[in-house]
């Protein structure tokens, strides 16, 4: 019989009383708002009862071992037992009940009996954080009040804000001297680094702000240390004076590198950047305080990790409140199998590629969250693999999170206030079918990875079956997405529903283009049409790419805005010379654009290049700068001459290479240029790219606004 997982002693709030456990740890107190929470010597939860307070508890929870033969390990485990107070027990795995011992001690113990038992041992709950499995023991959880659900989009709150804009560069500056300080009313800090700073300070202190949104505050605020310990100040971040110390890292995400800025978390506060943080820039504010609620981390954890983390860490929040131990190290590796099975089980999403062109009256049909609804509807999960009867911890964790995103994506349609709790939700639904199969992922299994692909392959498929039953022409796939053109599609829509038992929506293109790769195919993921309401949407053009220089982005921007007037394929004939007079005139002004405008903002993956390139020479310039580079990192520079590889970092370029950058902007306009390549009224018309490009090149000479080349 499994035995509640001990606890040494009772916890005691901060004023030596005994807080009840585990329904009542608050003491009586109701409506405790929870803001921040530090598992530094206990549990310090700072709260909103009238103002900000903080209540501090004895916790130092034990993590669990487990040993194949433990007599083999005897002196090992009298060891323990007299240096860390290891006991027996019994804990419940998401396999089953497991019998070992409880030891008091932290993660350099843990890896040391590792080394000692040369791998045998299982450890579990190693590294979850201590205020994480407080609250999730407790069953409360951050930015919400105490017996509300942690799945409710509406969550009130009435958090005292500040937002500070730093003008400088803190790459090149030690210390700013152009700050917005932006609250009841806008407070403009200009001068010498010593005033603006000590303004800065002193208002932040009179606002006492419960949320701090900060441009590049992870960089900034290391500087802010160093200078207010030169001077003596008190930097009023922290309620306490204290900081709590991410280090900065880099790190392979999604086929790319990654880089994380060192921070500075403050307690008893929220200090958001706004310019670094993901979670930040798709949900807001809102976004960040759900996925606190979701993953029981502080606000300021949640808005510094990446959508990935916070599914994991709702996942080890949900094990924890349950009851089950959190793996440290996966013991359950791939098993072998044959090569035919292996590539049979692995062969990703299903995707049918395009025929390029101009497509009108299309609809597009969206499965929300395929991947995590398969999960749940196909009860995925390690443990419930091959077996009936038994729901899988993957498929009851994720539950209310696709119900939660589906009410959401509704409610968002009518209030643009769900809009950023939307976004988080897909984000985190996202990556939680990428962790199944991530090798280090807690919960994983590479087996539930293929049987999820595998599942959504055959759903595309039935559906793609199922248009084509009813009349429709399926244009393009992609996973979880069908582009189709037909009459019914709303009836089409329920009879998925029906079919699939997935939640699936539809949007309605006038007009599609599909673009072009090298070999004349069409592209899987590069498209831009116009919507019903009159809207663009646009995937993987200039325009939405995040290395686009702004002069150029602008360009295509424009561009499409004036393809939105038209309603059908037929009526982008009728723009079409003002769309290239866009185009003409980016070109004839690109001598006087500003130098900013031409940045190039990439992600560098190494810190050295074996063969030159724009990049590697990029990355040169700003370790001749003086800054420190790693991978991962974005940095931004001009393009000075790019047959010889010469950049400038954004802040000291003075002169471009127009060569270069009218090659881009051919580029982005040979994306735009596609769409009148086309006969507007048959889809399968005659390619007349020259015959139109000529035309409007003549009508660009005669009306005086064609560059010269």
């Amino acid at each position: 019989m499994t035995q509640q997982l001990p606890h040494r002693k009772p916890w005691r709030c901060s004023d030596g009383k005994r807080a009840e456990l585990p329904a009542i740890v608050w003491g009586g107190v109701k409506g405790m708002w929870i803001l921040d929470s530090v598992g530094r010597d206990g549990v310090d939860l700072w709260y909103r009862e009238g103002s900000v307070k903080c209540r501090h508890y004895d916790y130092d929870p034990p993590f669990y071992l487990w040993l194949p033969d433990p007599s083999a390990y005897h002196e090992m485990i009298d060891a323990l037992g007299e240096q860390y107070r290891a006991g027996t027990c019994t804990f419940r795995t998401l396999s089953g009940d497991l019998s070992g011992f409880s030891v008091h001690a932290g993660r350099s113990v843990a890896e040391a009996i590792e080394q000692q038992t040369c791998g045998d041992a299982q450890l579990f709950n190693v590294d979850v954080r201590r205020d994480q499995r407080f609250m999730a023991e407790q069953r409360i959880f951050p930015c919400g009040e105490t017996g509300g659900s942690r799945f409710s989009p509406d969550f009130p709150h009435d958090l005292r804000q500040v937002e500070i804009r730093i003008h400088d560069n803190p790459v090149r500056s030690a210390i700013c001297t152009d700050v917005r300080l932006i609250h009841e009313r806008t407070e403009v800090l200009q001068g010498t680094g010593q005033s603006v700073i000590t303004d800065l300070f002193s208002l932040l202190e009179a606002i006492d702000p419960d949320v701090i949104l900060m441009s590049q505050a992870d960089l900034w605020m290391p500087r802010f240390q160093r200078y207010a310990g030169s001077r003596g100040l008190a930097m009023p971040f922290s309620r306490t004076g204290k900081y709590r110390r991410m280090d900065s890292r880099s790190y392979w995400s999604y086929g790319r590198m990654e880089h994380k800025d060192a921070a500075l978390i403050p307690d008893g506060r929220v200090l958001i950047d706004t310019d670094q943080s993901f979670m930040y820039r798709e949900g807001g504010l809102d976004g960040v305080l759900m996925a606190a609620r979701l993953s029981g981390l502080s606000p300021n954890l949640a808005s510094r990790f990446t959508p990935g983390t916070l599914i994991s860490s709702y996942e080890v929040y949900e094990a924890v409140r349950r009851g089950i131990v959190v793996p440290f190290r996966k013991a359950d590796a791939e098993k072998v199998r044959r090569f035919a099975d292996l590539k049979e089980a692995d062969r990703g999403g299903m995707m049918f590629q395009p025929v390029a062109g101009v497509y009108g009256d299309v609809d597009e049909i969206d499965f929300t969250s395929m991947y995590p609804s398969i999960i749940v509807n196909s009860n995925l999960s390690p443990e419930s693999l091959g077996q009936t009867g038994r729901e899988g911890f993957l498929a009851s964790v994720l539950r209310p999170v696709v119900l939660l995103r589906r009410e959401t994506k509704k409610k968002r349609k009518e209030d643009a206030r769900y809009a950023g709790i939307d976004s988080l939700l897909k984000w985190m639904l996202v990556t939680c079918f990428g962790y199944t199969g991530y090798k280090n992922a807690k919960f994983g299994r590479i087996e539930v990875h293929e049987a999820i692909t595998r599942k959504s392959r055959e759903i595309l498929m039935q559906t793609k079956d199922l248009a084509e039953s009813r009349g429709f022409c399926v244009l393009h796939g992609i996973v979880d997405c069908l582009w189709v053109r037909g009459t019914g599609i709303d009836d089409l829509c329920a009879e998925v529903n029906r079919m699939t038992g997935l939640f699936v929506e539809s949007e309605h293109f006038d007009w599609i283009v599909f673009l072009p790769l090298n070999d004349g195919g069409g592209a899987y993921n590069r498209y831009y049409g116009r919507l019903s309401d009159g809207s663009i949407k646009v995937r993987g053009i200039a325009a939405r790419r995040h290395d686009t220089p702004e002069y150029i982005r602008a360009m295509q921007q424009e561009m499409l805005a004036l393809m939105a007037t038209a309603r059908a394929p037929a009526e982008l004939g009728e723009v079409r010379d003002g769309v290239y007079r866009v185009y003409c005139n980016a070109v004839r002004n690109l001598p006087f654009a500003p130098l900013p405008s031409l940045a190039i903002s990439r992600r560098i993956s190494r810190k050295t290049y074996a063969h030159r390139c724009i990049e590697g020479a990029a990355v040169r310039a700003y370790r001749d700068a003086g800054v420190d580079i790693s991978p991962g990192m974005k940095i931004r520079y001009v393009v000075r001459d790019a047959r010889t590889y010469r950049v400038d970092p954004e802040w000291t370029a003075e002169r471009f290479d127009p060569s270069y950058y009218r090659g881009l902007l051919d580029k982005a306009w040979k994306e735009i240029s596609y769409a009148f390549r086309w006969d507007g009224n048959d889809v399968c018309g005659e390619w007349k790219a020259q015959k139109v490009l000529e035309s409007l090149h003549s009508a660009g000479r005669q009306e005086g606004y064609m560059p010269e080349r």
